[in-house]
């Protein structure tokens, strides 16, 4: 299973560095296409994608992503409210693994 980031080129840039291969550039124009690409790609397991670029996307996109439990979807960085991780975690795995 693979980790897919999507985003800015200065947001996937680091993730690129640091091995992932699954890293795609997109724009403010064409994100949801990027975004619908990794969720149609079986091998995702995680998609990472920043909180500022979550909150540009359509409504019907936000609720697939937050709905989304294969891949994990996984907001980070910016200004926008921090994900839960640890809701994430019981989403994908079905329990929650702190209790």
């Amino acid at each position: 299973m693979e980790i897919a980031v999507v985003g800015h080129n200065d947001f996937v840039l680091g993730f690129r560095l640091a091995g992932i291969r699954k890293t795609y550039d997109a724009t403010s124009d064409n994100i949801e296409a990027k975004i619908q690409n990794v969720l149609n790609d079986k091998t995702v397991a995680i998609l990472l994608i920043h909180n500022n670029d979550l909150e540009k996307l359509s409504p019907h996109m936000q609720k697939t992503l937050d709905d989304s439990v294969e891949p994990t979807v996984i907001a980070i960085g910016g200004k926008g409210e921090s994900t839960n991780l640890r809701e994430k975690i019981k989403q994908a795995v079905g329990v929650d693994l702190w209790k």
